[in-house]
């Protein structure tokens, strides 16, 4: 199915070393036509690190989008009854997302943007980066796993020597698992070999 004419959210939280991969696939996401909606956490917002500064992501994020980006909860919540979304992306969902996201906690916009598309029935599609999936964390990814409207971009284990509890979303996955979702199903296998 193509996605042109969608009108797809795309939530980034706090996996810095994740965002090229997103901002490439943003790119290919709007020259497929799509309407892309960006949509940032606080961290992503005002964290620098050895990946660039929070400034410079916002800038790509909008030069690629053509939108401003959507930082707050107040600017989120009209995604719900206003200016609905055909789907959400959340790619990068870190640990600390995903747990909050579980526990219905909506303390930034990107959780504020899930909240919205999922009070409308349509999907969220998470791409977890996470060190804790298989251990504290793994009671709330159990749990999204089991929740309607919330479907997952393949993962597998990244580092299974050395983080042991760690996962992280193959993002070359990324829009083969939102066309499933947008057709209510699960892109399968959802649990991948280790990712390199």
């Amino acid at each position: 199915m193509s996605l042109a004419g969608k009108r797809i959210g795309f939530g980034l939280t706090g996996s810095h070393h994740t965002y090229s991969k997103a901002f490439k696939i943003m790119e290919k996401l709007v020259s497929d036509q799509v309407e892309v909606i960006p949509i940032v956490s606080h961290t992503v917002m005002t964290m620098d690190t050895k990946f660039g500064k929070g400034a410079e992501h916002i800038e790509k994020i909008e030069a690629i989008t053509g939108k401003k980006v959507i930082s707050t909860i107040p600017d989120a919540e009209p995604l719900g009854p206003d200016y609905p979304l055909d789907c959400l992306i959340i790619a990068p969902l870190t640990g600390n997302s995903l747990s909050k996201l579980a526990n219905a906690h909506t303390d930034n916009a990107v959780l504020m943007a899930a909240k919205s598309t999922i009070r409308n029935e349509k999907p969220i599609i998470l791409g977890i980066t996470t060190n804790d999936a298989l251990g504290l964390n793994g009671v709330n990814l159990m749990r999204l796993m089991n929740s309607k409207h919330v479907y997952f971009i393949p993962f597998g284990q990244d580092n299974p020597f050395k983080k042991p509890n760690s996962l992280v979303a193959d993002l070359d996955y990324l829009e083969a698992a939102v066309n499933s979702a947008l057709e209510g199903k699960q892109l399968q296998p959802v649990i991948i070999p280790f990712i390199r």
